[in-house]
């Protein structure tokens, strides 16, 4: 009977298998827990305040700039369609505060529109964004 010879290098090898299993697991665990801010997706120029406080970190951003348009989620829409894209937006990731940042020449109308949005959307703790002094 001949014997079969083993070389050096059949020896040498190192399963990977389980390192990859790990890594994967890894990421998907950080894919799941990362939270992701939708930002409104323009500066605005926020009223400075005595009283204003750190509150904790929001997700969702809407901003009113001076002529009265509102950007959302990078982008401009009507204040009709506040509330539509706010409840796609918490199908995504809820949350239960809403950060509005009204610049300081924008009209008050509007912001009381965009408030009544949020609010019909069913988040119930509106935060207003200013400077702190």
């Amino acid at each position: 009977m001949a014997r079969k010879q083993r070389t050096e290098e059949e020896d040498a090898t190192i399963d990977m298998t389980p390192m990859l299993d790990i890594v994967f697991i890894m990421l998907i665990f950080f894919i799941v827990t990362t939270s992701f801010i939708k930002e409104a997706g323009i500066e605005v120029n926020k009223p400075q305040s005595d009283q204003a406080s750190r509150q904790k970190a929001a997700n969702i951003f809407i901003a009113i700039t001076e002529g009265g348009d509102v950007w959302m989620d990078k982008r401009q829409i009507d204040v009709e369609r506040v509330r539509a894209n706010l409840e796609r937006l918490l199908a995504e990731q809820p949350t239960d505060v809403v950060v509005v940042q009204a610049d300081m020449e924008s009209n008050h109308g509007v912001v009381v529109e965009v408030m009544d949005q949020i609010k019909a959307a069913g988040i119930d703790r509106i935060s207003i964004a200013a400077k702190e002094n």
